[in-house]
């Protein structure tokens, strides 16, 4: 059995590649059990679409900028 670190891991993993069905199902399994691990993908994906937030917000006011300045 996957023990939390290999969880957390793959779960990281997922995010840069696609994960192999066995993969996909022993992540599945531990997070059906483990509710730390569950609480840790959520966060690794809030932490992702605030970054990719804060990136297109960077970018447009950088933008905002070059215009003001043209």
């Amino acid at each position: 059995m996957m023990n939390c670190h290999q969880a957390t891991r793959l779960m990281s993993e997922s995010k840069e590649r696609p994960l192999s069905g066995r993969e996909r199902m022993s992540l599945r399994f531990h997070t059906m059990m483990c509710s730390g691990c569950r609480r840790f993908d959520g966060q690794l994906d809030f932490l992702r679409r605030a970054s990719r937030t804060y990136t297109k917000k960077s970018e447009s006011e950088r933008h905002s900028e070059n215009d003001r300045n043209a």
